[in-house]
């Protein structure tokens, strides 16, 4: 496993390269978010994101699988949104908020059979440009650790998820809350989890 440390505001493009590789080869990354520190992996490739199921101990046919997307026409490939909600994402994105969409049918095998996915589009200068250069999503969730540290500090990440990832991104503490989670599937959009954004 490696620890590769990236500088929000000076992000050296031969660091998100390798990181880019390790998802590109089936790889697991841990990295910052404007949250929360996540696993993520290529959203396309089903052994990994079988693999990210593994280590949460989630059932992923029973798991609500969120995605990043670099931006909400990127979105629009993989959920399906009307022009309101499309203004809601334009108003509140980049930003610390999973929208909730039903699904379409070019997200891979790991999702068929849920009819919804979850959108992040985050602030973070340092996971968009990951998901700018690998070219597609990334399946994310949140980071597990025994207290507080285990989930903000780096070096303490790496420690927990020693021989389960590939790649731990060193971008600084982070934070504790999660995202505010944004059901988009009813006639009205939804706040059903109340994270660290406000719904504008």
């Amino acid at each position: 496993m490696k620890i590769l440390e990236i500088i929000p505001n000076n992000i050296n493009q031969r660091l998100i390269d390798q990181a880019v590789e390790c998802l590109d080869n089936g790889g697991i990354i841990a990295y910052p978010t404007d949250t929360v520190y996540a696993l993520g992996c290529d959203a396309m490739n089903n052994q990994a994101i079988e693999r990210i199921c593994s280590i949460k101990e989630m059932k992923s046919a029973k798991t609500n699988l969120s995605i990043i997307c670099a931006d909400i026409s990127e979105v629009a490939q993989y959920a399906k949104f009307n022009n309101q909600q499309f203004k809601l994402m334009k108003i509140n994105l980049p930003g610390p908020f999973t929208f909730i969409f039903p699904a379409l049918s070019k997200l891979p095998k790991a999702f068929k059979g849920r009819r919804t996915v979850g959108i992040r589009i985050p602030d973070n200068k340092i996971t968009l440009a990951i998901v700018e250069s690998l070219g597609r999503p990334i399946l994310t969730t949140s980071v597990q650790g025994e207290d507080e540290d285990y989930r903000c500090e780096p070096s303490l990440i790496a420690e927990t998820y020693a021989s389960q990832v590939d790649i731990v991104i060193d971008g600084g503490r982070g934070g504790l809350i999660p995202s505010t989670v944004v059901d988009c599937t009813g006639s009205e959009p939804e706040v059903t989890r109340q994270g660290k954004g406000i719904l504008a």
